[in-house]
């Protein structure tokens, strides 16, 4: 089942009535004491720190509500993104939803450990299978939902397809990847030849302590012959909980045929807000747009609203 924004068929009322039933199935899920396995492993989490998460200092921030009072959105950034590159959009967030926020940087970008290079060509997979599932329970994870930009998407997309977790009542996608396309090649291609002839390096060095491990660790994938082969579109099928999915109409990276994939694969309910003039990174290009989608996705999914800050359980 989707929708286009404006061609609404999924209605937020039944995205509610999902978000409703999935909270009852955590509450049946925990022990008479309110404790559950992920608590043995939890940090306490302040404003801004690192978390280790198997051998990787993982560096973070906490906006808004801790995971034990309200809801919480778990940002994942994109193939270059890093928790400081997104900028005041998770604080804008945490203000339109009330929720809480979490932002990260994976192993190899931000502040975080660098990681060993070449990358896997799975290494999405690895993210989305063995460091997530650590991630959440070491946060306390308890409601929310996963919001993912462009490398950030698929890695949600792969977890919410492979994990029944009834904590994640909700995926929003900006970008998504879901197959590779001839697109997404020659604009990566093209990046290379501008971080290694242009000032681009010395930019994104603001936001990555180690910029080569950061930029050719994803560059390098991407750009490997048998990347093309990539597809993660079988997730699709076995995601149990709404989506939303966020597309500008000049995203250099990726086409409209992510969003067909996602309606021709998906049985969950698939809303889809495309955003005019907006390029790979619309809440930059269009933010207040973006916020919005993804403002009216988090109130229906999760039943929060500005200022609100319903319990996690």
């Amino acid at each position: 089942m989707a929708s286009f924004r404006g061609v609404r068929r999924t209605s937020y009322d039944v995205l509610s009535h999902i978000a409703r039933i999935s909270r009852f199935r955590i509450g049946s899920l925990r022990d008479p004491s309110g404790m559950t396995e992920q608590d043995q492993d939890m940090t306490t989490l302040t404003a801004q720190g690192f978390l280790t998460v198997g051998a990787a200092h993982l560096e973070y921030r906490m906006i808004g509500p801790s995971p034990e009072n309200a809801p919480t959105i778990v940002m994942l950034h994109e193939g270059l993104g890093s928790t400081k590159l997104w900028g005041d959009f998770p604080d804008q967030l945490q203000a339109a939803t009330g929720a809480g926020v979490f932002v990260y940087s994976r192993a190899g970008y931000g502040a975080s450990t660098p990681v060993k290079l070449p990358r896997p060509l799975d290494y999405m997979h690895v993210e989305a299978l063995d460091v997530l599932p650590k991630l959440l329970d070491k946060i306390g994870f308890r409601r929310g939902m996963l919001l993912g930009h462009s490398d950030g998407a698929s890695i949600a997309t792969i977890y919410a397809g492979s994990h029944q977790d009834h904590r994640v009542q909700g995926l929003a996608l900006i970008a998504p990847h879901f197959i590779v396309e001839d697109i997404s090649i020659a604009s990566i291609a093209q990046i290379r030849t501008a971080y290694e002839t242009t000032n681009l390096k010395g930019k994104l060095s603001r936001w990555h302590r180690d910029v080569d491990n950061a930029f050719y660790g994803w560059n390098g994938a991407w750009l490997d012959p048998d990347f093309r082969q990539w597809d993660i579109s079988e997730y699709l099928a076995y995601i149990r909980v709404p989506v939303a999915i966020l597309q500008g109409t000049n995203d250099q990276y990726g086409t409209m045929r992510q969003v067909e994939i996602a309606q021709e694969e998906c049985y969950c309910p698939v809303d889809v807000t495309v955003i005019p003039q907006a390029g790979h990174q619309p809440h930059r290009d269009a933010p207040e747009a973006t916020l919005d989608a993804i403002k009216d996705f988090a109130s229906a999914v999760l039943q929060v609203g500005s200022g609100s800050h319903r319990g996690a359980a």
